[in-house]
């Protein structure tokens, strides 16, 4: 009789990760842990969004408010920005934000455990000429976030909000900003958002 044979082992699948697709660590690779809620910005739209702000961040200082993979915040970093924020109240998920930090050598990199609303409401005005808000899509903190974005904004600083709805005009304008560019890939909305000029009046 021959003995009971087991079964095969299961394949085992490579981590989950994305790539920087631009700047000085182009093709490296970020993982991506599985965590409810957590989505990449897929590469279509960061290249989109990245053609928007212009290949060449140096000087810039970016706030990745969700940072999760931190795929937004290690590619401004990649393209030169000399300070990058990163926010994410998930400790497994900063733990794995710092080790990319450590392995990239990304100096300019700041990784925050921290709650980003609450975070944002603390912040310094005028610090930051881009700020990325991409939440998870089932949280419904996109406008509360803008609000808490806006006054972080440097002269001419702009927000990138990524979402599961578009946003038009009459849902952005009470928040304080207005639709500069917008674009979708599949079930992605995105929209780089500019503040509403202090002297344009309000909507009756």
């Amino acid at each position: 009789m021959k003995p009971a044979q087991r079964p095969p082992a299961a394949p085992r699948h490579a981590p989950h990760e994305v790539r920087v697709i631009g700047g000085q660590w182009k093709r490296s690779k970020l993982p991506v842990a599985d965590a409810p809620g957590l989505r990449p910005t897929p590469d279509r739209v960061r290249e989109t969004l990245f053609n928007w702000l212009g290949q060449d961040l140096t000087g810039w200082r970016c706030l990745d408010a969700f940072a999760g993979s931190g795929a937004l915040g290690f590619e401004a970093a990649s393209r030169g920005a000399t300070q990058v924020v990163l926010l994410e109240r998930d400790a497994r998920l900063a733990a794995s934000l710092r080790a990319s930090k450590a392995r990239l050598g990304a100096s300019t990199v700041q990784v925050e455990t921290a709650d980003a609303l609450a975070w944002m409401r603390q912040a310094q005005r005028a610090s930051f000429d881009v700020v990325f808000i991409d939440p998870p899509f089932d949280a419904d903190l996109f406008e509360p976030a803008l609000r808490a974005a806006v006054p972080l904004l440097a002269p001419a600083g702009c927000i990138y909000l990524e979402a599961g709805r578009a946003f038009d005009e009459a849902m952005l304008r009470p928040l304080g900003v207005q639709l500069h560019r917008s674009g979708r890939a599949a079930a992605v909305h995105y929209h780089l958002l500019h503040p509403v000029p202090d002297d344009l009046p309000s909507p009756s």
